[in-house]
Order: structure tokens, then C-alpha cells, then sequence
């Protein structure tokens, strides 16, 4: 009797060319690449003239109105393929704080602390700034959002021998980051929250804990239950990307038995990583970095507007003081502790990497100002002329420390090489 044999696309047994592109993809360098290279191409196309193909193609709604699920092509990467990228983080972050590093409670805080000083003063700096305009107001919260896949997009391409423990901390900061701002659109922001499908996501999150819990892996019981919990979570007018966190904080990190293998966290990260990286983030860009400037009169006239001038401020500036203000405040004053690995000039290249914000700033100015308003066309612009700054200070300083922890890498493998440690474990050793 044959047994049959099921391949999946990125399991063992799979075709050797899928397996290959799945090995290239799950490298961070390569999927930042390939990101921003989409958000190189939305921006470019938005502000060609071909523009109004693009706004058609991003606009075009498809889906079942009776699910309040007829949404446009940009809503669906921003609201649905994103939910996979922070599935797979939020993956991740689970498994830095129950085997990694963040399991100790006074590393933890640190990052954490850091995201709150990263909201407060961006958000005092943009209020300060347009203090005499009333009708900008409603925009404070527009500068206090980290973008997650930028961020450590950005990170992956300038920092291949930066410590892995900066990545870690700018994981946590940008995840808790945008789980503040997404209570700040719920409370200030949100007209209408459904707490029936809200109360309802909680049916098949409970589902889907129980099943990954008892280690089951199939998928054709775990994707519908990951699928009704994004879709009542979308229902519910909160963010759905919260979803895919949720869901990832809900699968074990740590091995039933000894001998069994990598952890069901590990085992998903492997298998959704690339279609996160490879197709998810990059769409999302494409469509996200499509902002249209209106011509160099419209950029001008944005760059002299309250509007713009706070957000700007508040994501390169507040970003910078409130990250690593509070960063030094609680690693001054409480038990908490910096990790060893990092240096201040590194916390203060990482705040200033904070400041790249993209998704949740541009869905926050949406819902204060309305699409079409000129306010939102001066906060769309002023997001994307934030985020670049951030991300060009960001690269020289980080870069500049990326070349010093080059040279103390090549240094211990050449002191490991002259003592005659084996390539296999010195490379245990320096890593």
C-alpha cells in the first residue's frame, strides 16, 4: 500500500527552487531590499503621469459588503497582508520574552518605557508647534507611530554586525509602540466601536490558543480560526493588524518534551516568514509609500504649513528626545538595565530610527483630518518627508556603529584564529 505523501510549499520534501527562494527570503537583508525597492516604486508611480492609474489601481474595492469586508486594494495590504507580517513579529517578541533576552523583567522595561516616551513627546512637540491653529489639532497623535516594517527594514540593510540585541529592542519598542497608538485611535479617534465583534474575536482566539497550545499544526483548522479572528477584530473598527499580534502572543515558545524539536513559535516563524517577507510587506509599501506631492508648489506650500512642520518635528525630533529620554530615565532610576551589548550612541541611532512612520501616522491622519482635506494632503506629505529624514540620520549613525562592530568582530575571529579554536566553535563563540 503507497502511502501518500502532501508537500507544502516551504516544507522539506517541497520542489528545491521554492525551497531555495523561501532560504533567500527569510534573510532580513534581502526582504528590506525588496521592500523598499516597493516603496521606491509606489512613490515614483504616484507622482508620475501615470498617477491616476495608481490611485485606481489602490482604490479598487473588492470583498463582501454583508462582512464589512468590501475594501480597496490598499486597505486590504495596510488592514489584511500587514496582519501576516505582525503575526510573524509578534511571533518573535513572544519568544524574546519567554527564552530570550526580554524573559528578564528589568531588560523588558526598557524598550517598553522607550515607546511611551516615544508617543508623549512627539506628541507635545506637534501640539506645541500648532498651538494658534484649531483646526490642526486633531492631528497630535499623527507623529507618534513607529512603522514596524520600515524600521527594521532599514535596520536589516545598514546593520548586518550591529548587535542583535538593537534589533530586539527596536522590535519591542516599534510592536508596543503601535499597540499605543492603536488604543489612541480607539479612545480619541474612533466614532463608532462595535463591542459585539470585538466581544466576538474572542471565540476564535480562545479556539485557536487552545489547539496551538496542544501543538496542533494543521492548517486547515488554524488558518479559518486566524481568519475569523482578523475579520471580527476588523468588524470591531480597531486595527486588524492587532489580530495577527494577538495570534502570534498565542503560540507556545517553549518545546512540550526535550527532543522534540524546534517550538511550535520557531516552526511558524519558518513557514510564514517568507510570504511575509516576499509578498506581505511588499505590497503593503508599494501602496503606503504612494504618496502624491502635488508638483514642487504643492511640496512647497506643505513645508511651510503648521501641519507639516509639527509632524516632521514630532518624528525626527520627538522620537529622538523621547526614546532616549526615557530610555535613560528608567535604566537611571529603577532596577531596569540597558542591555550589555548596546551603547548610548546606539540607543540614540535606534530613537532617531523610531521616527520613520508610515502606516498607522498615515491612518491617523486620515480619521483627524478626513481624506481629500488639505490638512491631510500637508500631514501625508510631511509623514514621508519625516520618515526619510529619520531614515537618513538613522543610516549615518548606525552605520558609522555598524563599521566599529565590524572591526570588533573581525578582530575576535582573527584572536580565535590564531588560538586555533575550530571555525565551528568560534563561530558559537563570537555569536
Amino acid at each position: 500500500m503507497k502511502r501518500r505523501v502532501t508537500t507544502n510549499l516551504f516544507s522539506r520534501g517541497s520542489w528545491p527552487e521554492a525551497r531555495r527562494i523561501a532560504d533567500v527570503l527569510r534573510m532580513e537583508t534581502v526582504g528590506g531590499v525588496i521592500m523598499l525597492a516597493a516603496a521606491v516604486l509606489g512613490l515614483v508611480w504616484a507622482n508620475s503621469p501615470w498617477a491616476p492609474a495608481y490611485e485606481s489601481l489602490r482604490g479598487l474595492e473588492f470583498g463582501v459588503e454583508s462582512l464589512h469586508l468590501r475594501l480597496s486594494v490598499g486597505q486590504w495590504a495596510s488592514d489584511g497582508l500587514l496582519a501576516i507580517f505582525f503575526f510573524v513579529a509578534g511571533l518573535e517578541l513572544k519568544r524574546e520574552f519567554v527564552a530570550g533576552d526580554l524573559r528578564d523583567p528589568r531588560r523588558a522595561a526598557v524598550p517598553v518605557a522607550a515607546a511611551v516616551g516615544g508617543v508623549v513627546v512627539p506628541a507635545l512637540i506637534y501640539a506645541l508647534i500648532n498651538l494658534g491653529n484649531p483646526e490642526a489639532s486633531a492631528g497630535w497623535a499623527v507623529p507618534t507611530a513607529t512603522d514596524i516594517a520600515f524600521a527594521l527594514a532599514v535596520l536589516a540593510v545598514i546593520g548586518r554586525f550591529l548587535p542583535s540585541a538593537l534589533r530586539t529592542f527596536l522590535l519591542t519598542l516599534a510592536v508596543v509602540d503601535d499597540l499605543i497608538a492603536i488604543v489612541i485611535i480607539a479612545l480619541f479617534y474612533t466614532d463608532e466601536l462595535s463591542v459585539v465583534p470585538l466581544l466576538l474575536v474572542l471565540v476564535p482566539l480562545a479556539l485557536f490558543t487552545v489547539l496551538v497550545q496542544r501543538r496542533v499544526r494543521s492548517w486547515w483548522v488554524l488558518l479559518p480560526l486566524a481568519g475569523l479572528t482578523w475579520g471580527f477584530m476588523h468588524a470591531s473598527g480597531v486595527h486588524a493588524t492587532v489580530a495577527g499580534v494577538l495570534l502570534g502572543f498565542a503560540v507556545p515558545v517553549i518545546r512540550r518534551r526535550a527532543g522534540e524539536g524546534p517550538g511550535l513559535a520557531e516552526h511558524f516563524e519558518h513557514r510564514w516568514r517568507p510570504l511575509s517577507t516576499g509578498v506581505a510587506v511588499p505590497v503593503f509599501a508599494f501602496f503606503a509609500a504612494g504618496v502624491a506631492f502635488g508638483g514642487l508648489d504643492g511640496l512647497v506650500s506643505s513645508l511651510s504649513d503648521t501641519v507639516t512642520l509639527g509632524i516632521v518635528a514630532g518624528l525626527v525630533l520627538g522620537k529622538l528626545i523621547g526614546i532616549t529620554a526615557a530610555t535613560w530615565l528608567v535604566a537611571r532610576f529603577t532596577k531596569a538595565e540597558l542591555d550589555s551589548d548596546l551603547a548610548w550612541v546606539d540607543v540614540l541611532g535606534l530613537a532617531v530610527l523610531g521616527g520613520i512612520g508610515f502606516t498607522v501616522s498615515l491612518l491617523v491622519g486620515e480619521l483627524a483630518f478626513g481624506e481629500g482635506s488639505a490638512e491631510y494632503d500637508d500631514a501625508k506629505v510631511a509623514v514621508l518627508l519625516g520618515s526619510l529624514l529619520a531614515a537618513i540620520i538613522a543610516t549615518i549613525v548606525l552605520r558609522g556603529r555598524n563599521r566599529v562592530y565590524r572591526r570588533i568582530h573581525e578582530e575576535e575571529t582573527r584572536d580565535a584564529n590564531r588560538d586555533g579554536i575550530p571555525d565551528a566553535y568560534q563561530k558559537d563563540v563570537i555569536d
